[in-house]
């Protein structure tokens, strides 16, 4: 199992419920609470209406001491609910597809393998770049079979949007915000377009989406660092 850290993403079982706690299960085996003022904001009149036993949910890692991690329910963002689930699918998917080429038996020992260095998401993820790499586990026989299968599932490309809001009451304001957005994006696969009332949309497509957050993020730090060395007005909108 992967080592957990704070802020990750987890999916987490409910456990029990015990007065305002909830004792949740972390990726299975990993004990995990959440107090009640991090299940959903303002006051909860019934606790039941968000969590019971049995239930999966995907949370965020607040903190861990001696063993005990601290969960958030309220503070997952919906894109991220939405990456954590679709990856698990694709886990699934990739899981699959090893027991159907390899039989049962063999698929379970080459998992074993994979997730003895990495999960079975990133290390499906990097041969669809690296394809050889699959030959180091399986014969090229069954690795050619497997390449078929995922190229008959390749997806369309991936997107992801910012919108940002950048204002300067300068008398240059206009020519300062171009200078900082057309910086910021400079050598990048990032589209932008002006909104209106000084809100603009970056976008950008790609095929792996992680890659894409990352890149859209650095580009926003360059715009929101540039903006206050420049004394602009600068604010994110909520995915």
């Amino acid at each position: 199992m992967e080592q957990l850290e704070e802020g990750q993403i987890v999916l987490c079982t409910v456990d029990k419920i015990i007065g305002t706690t909830v004792f949740v299960k972390v990726q299975d085996n990993v004990d995990g609470t959440i107090t009640t003022s991090e299940i959903a904001p303002g006051r909860i009149r019934n606790l039941r209406a968000y969590v019971v036993p049995g239930k999966k949910i995907v949370c965020k890692v607040l903190s861990i001491k001696n063993g005990r991690v601290q969960l958030s329910l309220r503070r997952v963002k919906q894109n991220e609910k939405k990456e954590l689930l679709d990856k698990i699918k694709k886990e699934k998917t990739y899981n699959a597809i090893l027991k159907t080429v390899l039989g049962e038996e063999k698929a379970g020992i080459i998992i074993e393998k994979i997730i003895q260095e990495q999960s079975i998401f990133d290390f499906f993820e990097e041969i669809k770049e690296h394809p050889q790499n699959l030959e180091k586990l399986i014969s090229k026989k069954e690795a050619e079979k497997i390449i078929q299968i995922l190229e008959s599932k390749k997806e369309k490309p991936k997107e992801i949007k910012q919108i940002f809001k950048l204002s300067n009451k300068s008398s240059e304001g206009i020519k300062i915000i171009k200078e900082i957005i057309n910086n910021a994006c400079k050598n990048s696969r990032c589209e932008v377009s002006y909104i209106a009332a000084g809100k603009y949309r970056l976008l950008m497509i790609g095929e792996n989406f992680k890659e894409l957050k990352s890149e859209i993020n650095k580009i926003i730090n360059k715009i929101e660092s540039e903006a206050k060395k420049q004394k602009c007005d600068f604010s994110l909108e909520k995915s």
